[in-house]
């Protein structure tokens, strides 16, 4: 299966500029309601971490609604990266120009990118958060449910709801500091924004940063 007939939403439509069609209706609001649900997750997880970020209990109704709605929301999220995780993991699995790519993670950051090798959908780092992000998520909702008392108590000992709420604290931590990246890395590229936003890229864009995938597209669209 290629990455075209993985995401059949991507076509180019020729113009001034030229556009194509990065991500569907669907996929984007699937990406916003896994943003959402991270940012909240991480703002109520963060007030129950520690006394000095109790303040932030406010945004949710007070303690007792933020411990309430942590988990819930930790559900949402799970669900919602799920569908995240079906529709791109194809597109995401590792190939040989992703290691070439990161040996010349200096042109990268310089903005370089005719030293680098041609891209498809995704590159090496875009590639990094996804796979990341999918074992940090699953980590967190195993260790949430094993430390969710309401419900699971009884099914697990004090010993293990104590390793598991240690276990979810460093998850959660890591998750923050992969989607603070992700979050940094679209705004640095300028035209990502519009791409979970409008759906849309440039031609010029995709051919700077992401130049197999346009390839693949036109050669398709010429067929």
């Amino acid at each position: 299966m290629s990455e075209l007939e993985v995401d059949t939403g991507d076509s180019v439509r020729p113009g001034k500029p030229v556009i194509v069609d990065r991500y569907t209706v669907g996929a984007r609001i699937n990406h916003w309601i896994t943003a959402i649900s991270l940012v909240l997750l991480a703002l109520s997880g963060l007030a129950l971490f520690s006394p000095s970020l109790y303040f932030l209990t406010g945004m949710f109704g007070g303690g007792q609604w933020t411990r309430a709605l942590h988990p819930w929301i930790g559900v949402v999220l799970f669900f919602s990266f799920m569908g995240l995780f079906f529709r791109f993991f194809r597109l995401n699995l590792w190939k040989r120009t992703d290691s070439v790519w990161l040996t010349r993670l200096r042109d990268v950051l310089a903005g370089d990118e005719g030293k680098l090798p041609e891209v498809g959908k995704y590159n090496a780092g875009q590639k990094m958060v996804f796979w990341s992000m999918s074992i940090l998520i699953l980590v967190l909702i195993v260790s949430g449910l094993v430390s969710w008392d309401e419900y699971f108590a009884s099914y697990f000992s004090i010993e293990q709801r104590r390793i598991a709420v240690l276990v979810h604290s460093g998850a959660a931590i890591a998750a923050i500091c992969v989607w603070i990246v992700h979050v940094y890395a679209g705004i640095w590229v300028r035209g990502t924004i519009s791409a979970m936003t409008r759906g849309q890229v440039t031609g010029g864009w995709a051919w700077r940063h992401h130049r197999k995938w346009l390839k693949d597209l036109v050669t398709t669209t010429k067929h």
